[in-house]
Formats: C-alpha cells, structure tokens, sequence
C-alpha cells in the first residue's frame, strides 16, 4: 500500500486513546531494539500515567485483536504483521532524510560521463550503505551502442541477426525472411544497417531508419528492404529477459544474528533473494502507484518464510514514463520512519539523473 493511501488505525470503540498511545510506543521500541517490549519498559516511555497492570491489561487485549504476541517464553510482546501494517498505514511518524545522508545519496550518484548502468549500481550500493539492509532494484535492460550488425541465413525462410554492441555484448534474434532471398540480400542489408546503427542505440536509429525505408530514396531492393524492416520490428521487441535485477548489501542482513531461528530465517531470505524471476515480479508491484510502497512478511508469498519487508518506490524517465523500481529489503522490523525518505530521495535523484 503506497503512503498517500494510509488510513487511521481503528480501535473498538471506548478503547481509542490508551491502546493507540500503548500500541504506537510498542511499536516503535520494538522497532528500535528488535527485542519483545515488556511492561515496565512501555510504563517509562508512555505519557500517560499508567501503571505496569493497566499497561499488561491493555496488551492483552492488543493481543486478543491479533496486533502483538509474544515470542517464546518472553514476557514483553512484539507487533505481528498485522500490528506492522496497521502501524505503518496509521501511526508511522516519517521523519526528514538527515542532510548528510541527503548529500551522501546525491553524491554517490553524480559525475558527468558515467554509464547509467553504474549510476544505478551506486544508487543501489548507496541505498544498502546508509540502510544497513540489502538494497534491490529493477531496470529495464539498457541499450548500448551498436558496433556491428550482421545477418546470416540458418535455414530456408529463416536468418539470424547478429548485434555487437560497443560494450562487448552479444545479442541474437531469428527472424522471417521472403522466399528465394539470395545471400546477397542479406550481405546488403547488413551493410545498410551496420552503416546506420554503427555507434548508435536501437532506440535512436530506429525510427530515422524506418523513415528512410519509407522514402522514395531508398536504394534497396525490396526484397533487402523487407529483411531490414523485419529485422528492426524483432530487435526492437523487448526480450523475455529485458528486465535487470541489482542486489547489493546482502551481508548486511546477517548483522546482529545469532540464534538458530534467525539464521535459518536469513538462509530462507537468501533463497528467495536468488529466485530473481519472482523478486523481480514482486518489486514490479511498486510500479503501479506513486510513491513509496510496503510490503511485509507474509503478505507477498515470496517472503512468507523468512519474514522479510521490502520498502520501494518506482522512478521514471525524462518523458515522465516509469522505467524502475529501487528499494530496500531487510528484515520486518526496518526502521520503517527513516528508511521510507531514504528510497522516495533516492528515487528522485536517479529520475532527476535520467531527465
């Protein structure tokens, strides 16, 4: 659910006030500490003029309505999911993105003449630093500059396409060509492409491209010219793959665990981690509104073991178009306050980058 959607947490009513103040201090101790909040603590902490008997009582029927429980043998209560989400969309105070850590994002990210790819790593990198979490993002494959263009017949009616691009990357695609073609149609049309995307992206030369096989001008065949224009609309199409997926900061998520259960919890969460396909799909979820979303534990199947919470805002292009997501994921007692303007800042950043 993104910020903007937030609603106020509701109590049964003649319990408004005093569990509100008792579930808010709890939450945020819990929080705090990542330790159950027993009595005593919360009787220190709360304004109210409570005693260590009133504030069980209250917690008892917190807990009766599915918002705390206690772990183990504890005697201090901790928020479930259900407590987490409904502080989160109700209670959650979001503070200001400290200046330094303001300056140290922007920072990171800047310098004139760097590839995209790695402004987007650093942001990432950047983000898993200042959260003490893993830092994740989703981005669409980006297009490098062509060096060399190239099509060769595989079987009747079919060819392969053959892109270099200028960073070392290799792509092939099969595309349809007219029957008959002769084997100089395709030695042409690799030549009238590699002239024109030779040190240019897909995304630029297309459309001049497809102009120029709309002209009068044109010097092909048409048989050459139907391979070019086949050619372009298959290179063009995105892939099953053209989605990235930048992990960074996992060692992050093994400060401070010691017992058994919480390792195994960090073994599952690494699981999940390198199931890109389904983390991809679940960060893909932020592109959908505006704004930071949550997302906690058990409520994405994903993470309905390891107890996980991912924080992510999406980030667009110079015309405004949602190209990424960037977030955060760790553990669902995050410091939800300061992490939440720590990703909606570095979203901004990188869109402003982008522009």
């Amino acid at each position: 659910m993104s910020l903007e959607s937030r609603s106020p947490l509701v109590m049964p009513q003649g319990l408004a006030d005093r569990p509100r103040e008792v579930f808010r201090h709890l939450v945020e101790a819990f929080l705090a500490s990542g330790e159950p909040v027993g009595s005593r603590t919360l009787s220190q902490r709360l304004p109210l003029a409570l005693s260590p008997a009133s504030i069980r009582n209250v917690m008892a029927d917190l807990e009766a309505m599915g918002l705390l429980y206690a772990p183990h043998t504890s005697a201090g209560r901790a928020p479930t999911e259900k407590g987490l989400r409904l502080f989160v969309d109700g209670l959650l105070e979001i503070g200001e993105l400290a200046p330094d850590e303001r300056v140290a994002i922007e920072a990171r990210m800047s310098g004139s003449g760097r590839r995209i790819e790695d402004v987007l790593t650093q942001a990432t990198q950047s983000l898993a630093g200042l959260s003490r979490c893993a830092g994740l993002m989703v981005t669409a494959k980006q297009d490098a500059a062509l060096k060399h263009v190239e099509f060769v017949a595989v079987a009747p009616g079919r060819a392969l396409v053959i892109m270099v691009s200028e960073d070392g990357q290799v792509e092939n695609r099969i595309i349809e060509t007219p029957p008959g073609l002769p084997v100089s149609a395709l030695i042409e049309a690799s030549n009238y492409l590699g002239a024109r995307l030779r040190g240019r992206t897909m995304d630029t030369a297309r459309a001049e491209i497809l102009a120029e096989l709309d002209s009068e001008k044109l010097e092909l065949d048409a048989l050459t010219a139907k391979v070019v224009a086949e050619g372009l609309a298959t290179l063009a199409a995105p892939d099953s793959g053209d989605k990235v997926l930048i992990v960074r900061g996992q060692s992050h998520l093994l400060d401070g665990v010691d017992a058994a259960a919480d390792i195994e919890r960090i073994r599952t969460l690494f699981d999940d981690i390198e199931r890109k396909a389904d983390l991809i799909r679940l960060l893909e979820l932020a592109r959908e509104g505006d704004g930071v979303r949550i997302f906690i534990g058990s409520e994405n199947r994903l993470f309905s073991l390891s107890g996980s919470s991912i924080v992510a805002a999406p980030y667009a292009n110079a015309q405004g178009k949602i190209v990424g997501v960037i977030g955060v994921l760790g553990p669902t007692r995050l410091n939800y306050g300061r992490i939440i303007p720590m990703v909606d800042h570095t979203a901004k950043v990188i869109g402003r980058l982008l522009a």
